[in-house]
Formats: structure tokens, sequence, C-alpha cells
């Protein structure tokens, strides 16, 4: 759902219809009429609905607006003015009978993937509702990307604070950095705070209806939320998220076993602390609790640290990250049992080895953090009510995010983004899938290339990457009869990282030579999840290196990093 990959990607420990087709749909009130023909007042230039905040007069649409629907065309509505009891004219049936629906679109979960498709939904003229059981704003805001970044700040700043090395090489002399839990605590849930009133807020001012409460799906168009509210819609969207995946065994107290719902109201930083899971929160985590005073150890099932990464990118990556600071680590090894401190006893974890399943140590820490990823959060959504069984907690989907039944048919006006079909389990993937989904219900037909989507880890340096990642690369290489090169460059080499004195990372470009086609971008190094997209956009637009190597960067920026990269690619023509 983050804004970062951190607390919507899954961890590594844990297992991370017809094309629509005709015009694009018009909106305007509907008329009780049921004419033949279709009289539409309209504004005469698109509206941008992206400005949050505004009232809706400021948009130029009168409440005079009407239509009469048609037998032949199915008409998009506006969600500007609306009043209790209007119907949508969304659709006639074979007999010629308008169909009316509370909603052109229902949108179950408020969280970053719901609000960016509602937004969207409301740019092109939907009547829309959300549905949300909790609070506007879902795990990114709440629980996962917004107030982990909040903790990161403080940690990037307390760890350049006490790096005396650094300090002096810039002729700066900072003396005994402290800080205030609470502080630092208050700050995380601010800005959660904060955030989650901007996004209610825009909402709110353009229209969309916010329906309170549990959103189960009844039957086909029709949805039930709270105790016995029912609403129907031409078409609706799951965006319900994912909750912490916490595996069996582990008894979690919200005190000295945690999940990062838990650590991101930083309650307390203990002595020692054993983070399970090495993927994006373990690693964020490892940075904040680090830089705060703790010491830090890593429990692994896999072979190796940060195992979903480019394995370039992961050594290094350790070599930075983890050597130099207080983190040991325990790897190709299963947590299989951990109980909380109580009684003056410290939290106690059995590990097994992860091939055999023979005991292999058993560790006493002052607190465990679980981050072995998430999983749906899709229970009590009523899919057995239209045939729908999920995977593993998922709900299965096509490429336009259209859901399947048992059967592998397609359960008609029905879609689900984000966490909840497991895609990718990113913050802005969901959005990009939520607003893929309301151009294919308004009649343009759209894919999501879900390789153009980046993702970074807010560590100090950063991580990201988008596309593939090196061994990927090679295997589809080998499938298909390609070849591909690998080219790099360093921050060392970059003016604006050595003003900084933060010259250490890379920069990796894996492409194909025959064609200059970009099959993925990883990046190591300061401000990596801001640099990342330009080549994310390059991926979605299909841009090509002989193309982009030509365009121009700023100097001295830390831009000029993806510019020698590209610059240092050879393409074979």
């Amino acid at each position: 759902m983050h804004c970062s990959a951190a607390f919507s990607q899954a961890a590594t420990s844990a297992t991370a219809v017809p094309t629509i087709s005709g015009s694009r749909h018009v909106g305007a009130l509907h008329s009780s009429s049921s004419s033949s023909s279709c009289t539409l007042l309209i504004p005469s230039k698109p509206i941008n609905l992206r400005f949050c905040g505004l009232r809706r007069e400021a948009f130029g649409f009168s409440p005079s607006a009407f239509t009469r629907c048609s037998n032949s065309q199915r008409v998009q509505l506006p969600s500007r003015r609306r009043f209790k009891g209007s119907n949508v004219c969304a659709s006639l049936g074979d007999n010629g009978i308008p169909k009316s629906f509370d909603y052109d679109l229902i949108i179950i979960g408020a969280g970053v993937g719901g609000h960016g498709a509602a937004l969207h939904a409301v740019e092109k003229g939907l009547k829309t509702a959300i549905i949300e059981g909790d609070v506007v704003g879902g795990t990114c805001v709440n629980r996962g990307c917004v107030p982990s970044k909040a903790l990161l700040a403080v940690s990037g700043r307390m760890r350049e604070l006490q790096s005396e090395h650094h300090m002096k090489a810039l002729g700066l002399q900072v003396h005994a950095a402290g800080y205030d839990r609470q502080g630092v605590a208050d700050h995380a849930n601010n800005l959660a705070t904060k955030i989650r009133n901007n996004l209610t807020n825009s909402m709110k001012a353009l229209g969309v209806d916010i329906l309170t409460g549990v959103g189960t799906i009844l039957g086909p168009q029709k949805v039930k939320f709270g105790t016995d509210n029912i609403v129907t819609a031409k078409d609706i969207i799951i965006a319900t998220g994912s909750v912490p995946f916490v595996p069996k065994g582990i008894e979690v107290d919200g005190k000295t076993v945690i999940t990062s719902d838990h650590a991101l109201k930083l309650e307390f930083v203990p002595d020692w602390i054993a983070i399970v899971g090495s993927g994006y929160i373990g690693l964020e985590f490892s940075d904040v609790y680090t830089a705060l005073g703790s010491e830090v150890t890593f429990i692994e099932a896999l072979d190796q640290l940060m195992p979903g990464f480019d394995p370039e990118i992961g050594k290094l990556a350790q070599r930075v990250l983890v050597n130099p600071r207080k983190i040991d680590y325990h790897t190709g090894v299963f947590a299989t049992k951990i109980t909380p401190a109580k009684d003056g006893k410290p939290v106690t974890i059995e590990l097994i080895d992860a091939k055999t399943k023979e005991p292999k140590d058993t560790l006493e820490v002052d607190a465990a953090l679980i981050a072995t990823g998430r999983a749906p959060f899709t229970n009590g959504l009523g899919l057995e009510n239209i045939n729908v069984v999920t995977q593993r907690g998922f709900v299965p989907v096509d490429e336009r995010m259209r859901v399947t039944d048992a059967n592998g048919n397609l359960v008609p006006h029905l879609y689900c983004i984000g966490d909840a079909n497991g895609k990718m389990m990113l913050a802005h993937a969901a959005s990009a899938q939520g607003i893929s989904v309301v151009e294919q219900v308004t009649g343009r037909d759209h894919v999501l290339n879900h390789l153009s989507i980046p993702a970074a880890c807010f560590t100090h340096p950063e991580i990201s990457m988008v596309g593939l990642t090196e061994p990927q690369a090679r295997e589809k290489a080998e499938k298909e009869g390609f070849e591909v090169s690998v080219a790099k460059t360093s921050f060392k080499a970059n003016t604006k990282a050595l003003a900084e004195n933060e010259g250490e990372g890379l920069a990796k470009l894996i492409y194909r030579p025959d064609n200059g086609e970009i099959l993925g971008v990883h990046i190591f190094g300061l401000h990596a999840a801001d640099l990342i997209h330009e080549a994310s956009n390059a991926i979605a637009l299909g841009t090509r290196i002989q193309d982009i190597k030509f365009a121009v960067h700023a100097h001295p920026t830390l831009s000029e990093v993806l510019d020698e990269l590209f610059k240092a690619a050879k393409v074979n023509f």
C-alpha cells in the first residue's frame, strides 16, 4: 500500500473477461425521464480534480446538468452534486427498463489504493462511495509508510549527528546528541494524523461519500456496510489491504514481542531486539533501532540477508548497513517458538535449521519484532456469496484486476486492487491499480505494467529498484534467447554526493544490448528512493537507452549518477 516498500511488500520470510470497449462515458445527473434520446450538458474542457480541498462549486458544474438515458447508451454520472436517495442510470436491461444503482463505483477500503481510485473516479465523473471499517488511510498512513518515515527521519539525523568522523569531515562539531523517546513517537503519530485528515478532507471536498463500517459483498453489485446498510453500485473495487503476518508458534503480546504495528508506536527502545525477517520492514527497523542505541539480531530463514534484493546490491548494503553497526544475524534458521518476556524473564526464541529442522539455538533478548511480511486482509468480505475462493488469502484477479471465481470465470463488475490481490504489495502499486480499474470502467482499456513500478527501502543510505534483478533478467534471457548486459556507476564519482560526504553507493543498469531495452535498475546510495523514478518512467514509457542517454541533467546533482549510468551502457547499433 508504502509509499515505501516496507509495510506493504511482503518480507523475504513469507510468500509474498473481455476487454471493456466503447467511447468514454460522459457524466451527468440522472433524470427520471426514459426518453430514447440522451441530452447532455457538460463542461467544454476536461477538468482536473486532483487539487484537494476545493469546493465542488469551484469546478464549474451546474446543478441543472442532466441526462436522459437512451436504450443504446450507458452513462456514468458525476459526484459533484449528490442528494439522498438519488439513483444512477448505469445500464438498461433487455426489456428496456433502466437498472438503477446507488453509485457508479463503490470501493471497499480507504487506504492509499482506495483513495487513489476514488479521486480518479471523481475526475472521470463517477458517483463514488468508499467504505471503511477502520480509519481512512489504511496501513500505509496509519501503521506503515507514513509513521515509519517519521521514525526514519529521526534515525537518519541521529546517525549523522553521532558520526564524529562524518561531522569532522564537514568541519562541524556536535556534542552529546540525544533524543526524547516520547517526542519521537509523537512526531510519527502526529504525521499519520495529519496525512489521514488530508486524505479524508480531499475525498469529502470532491464529493466522495465515506461510508463507515465493515464492507461485505452480498451478491453481484450489492454491498452491505455496518450492521444492516445495503448499497448497490455499477462496479465494485475491493481494496482491503493487508495485516502483519505472524508465523505459527510466535506469541505476540504487543509489548515485548511485537509486529510493525506496535513498533511504530515506539513505546520503548529495547537494549537488544531480535528482528525476524531481513526484508524491507526488518531493514528499516534495524536502521531505527540501532540509531536509537539498540543492539539488533536478525533471524532470516534463507541462506543470506536481504534475499529479495539484487545480489550485488544486497552484498554492498550488508557491508554498509549491517556489518559496521551493532547487528549480528542468524541465517538459514526458523524461529519456531517465541515467548514474550514475563515475570522478570527475557523473550526466548527457539531456532531450528531451515533445511534439516533440527534444533539450532535458543536466544534470550529484550524484545522481538516479527517482520515476516504481510498477509491479505480478506476475511469477512462475503466472497463466498459470489463463488470466489481466495488463494492463501489473496483474491484471484487477471491482468486487469478483474476478480475470477472458483471456476476461473470473471465476476462481472468486480475488481480487486492492492495487497488483497498479492500482485505487488506496495501502496503506490495499489493506487496505480485502482486508477487502471477506473480507466477500464469508464471505457478506456488499461493494463498496468508492474515491472515499471519502483520499490524503495528507506535505510541510510537508501535502496531502490525497478524491474528485474540480474538473476531474473538472465533467467528470462535464457528462456527467450537474448543477451543481457550490465552497466554500473558509483556515487564516489558524483560531485553532489561528495559535497555531502556521502560517496558510498552504487547504481546498476541491467539491459538488452541488442535493442536498448531497460530490464532493471538498482540503486544503493544517498536519496536512491528519489532517483529511481527516471528509470521507472523510462520502463513505463518504453524509452530505450539510446534515447534516454541524450537527456540533460543539472550539474551538480545526484541525478547525474543515472546520467552516467545510461551513458555507460553499450547498445549494439
